[in-house]
């Protein structure tokens, strides 16, 4: 009978038999909509941040203040990726998910 428990045991190691299901809980509407709208405050802000740092880069430029125009390259750059981020965090989860489930 041990024997009988400890292959079940490694079995269950090997494969739980847990996968992702949707509507499992309640709330899980109010959480996608949380998290989506935290997603759309996120990339307003970008837009804000990238503005700025723009503005900056222009005034740094011709005001000939090359602190100021490296300060605002260096903020459209990190804005823009902030943007990439935040627009791809769907498909960048969804792959990662989808090539975890591969693993065996």
């Amino acid at each position: 009978m041990p024997l009988y428990l400890a292959d079940r045991l490694r079995h269950l190691a090997y494969d739980p038999g847990i996968t992702p299901s949707d509507g499992g809980l309640p709330g899980l509407a109010v959480l996608k909509n949380v998290v989506n709208s935290i997603n759309l405050f996120g990339i307003v802000a970008v837009v804000g941040a990238l503005a700025v740092s723009l503005g900056v880069w222009a005034w740094g430029h011709h005001s000939g203040g090359h602190q100021a125009e490296a300060n605002g390259k260096k903020g459209a750059v990190v804005a823009a990726g902030a943007a990439l981020g935040l627009g791809a965090a769907n498909g960048i989860v969804q792959f990662f998910s989808a090539l975890g489930e591969q693993v065996q």
